[in-house]
């Protein structure tokens, strides 16, 4: 288990640039080569990894798939998220919620009584606009941690409902005469907590479940809703 562990950190830490021959793995993770090339041959029958002859290589998806499993299987949380990129993470949810028919947009920045402030993702469909906040946790999160992130949150959110009707030409998609603002939580890992006063903290790998259902479960979360009439 712990050689397994030490291949999966090395495949994230070596794979960032793209493919690593199997050779390098063995040596970083300090693990026998047949003993890599057993389990990453495995690996690639179940779809964690593409081998084909001695290179090793991974799609953004099966990176944090990587990680998750590394994690699963012991390894310091810090350690693995030093070797998953911010920009990764966040490519991975931006396209999660495309395939699933939202207009997304990155890094939204807006100033609102006398502040700047920017929301990591935006992403909406129909009435409803997603207004995501992106935590790499490198910690197991506490319930003051919680509060904390979900009540910055809050407040980013209640700042753009506020500045919407003044700024919505900055939101390059068309919106709805009634809209409802949603602000999320996501995470790399999974926490004790699927919510947090009433907004949700989503697990990335929980992202489509997320999506699927909340549409019918909007009016059980913290939610602020504009009107533009």
């Amino acid at each position: 288990m712990t050689s397994e562990r030490e291949i999966l950190i090395s495949i994230l830490k070596l794979t960032r640039e793209g493919p690593v021959n199997i050779e390098l793995i063995a040596k970083d993770s300090k693990t026998p080569l047949s003993v890599v090339e057993e389990y990453i041959a495995e690996g690639s029958k179940s779809g964690l990894v593409y081998f084909k002859g001695k290179l090793v290589d991974v799609k953004p998806i099966q990176r944090l798939k990587i990680a998750l499993e590394a994690i699963k299987l012991g390894a310091d949380l810090e350690r693995v998220c030093r070797n998953l990129s911010w920009s990764e993470f966040e490519e991975i949810a931006i396209k999660a919620f495309q395939v699933n028919g939202y207009l997304t947009i990155k890094h939204f920045r807006f100033r609102h009584k006398n502040r700047n402030w920017e929301i990591d993702i935006l992403a909406t469909k129909g009435r409803i606009i997603v207004c995501v906040d992106c935590k790499r946790w490198n910690r197991r999160l506490t319930s003051s941690t919680a509060l904390k992130v979900v009540n910055a949150q809050i407040e980013r959110v209640r700042s753009l409902a506020e500045a919407l009707p003044k700024i919505k030409g900055k939101i390059k998609f068309p919106l709805k005469r009634e809209i409802f603002l949603v602000p999320a939580i996501l995470s790399l890992v999974p926490s004790s907590f699927k919510f947090y006063e009433k907004v949700p903290l989503v697990p990335i790998l929980q992202l489509q479940n997320f999506l699927d259902e909340l549409p019918a479960q909007i009016h059980s979360l913290a939610y602020l809703k504009v009107n533009f009439e």
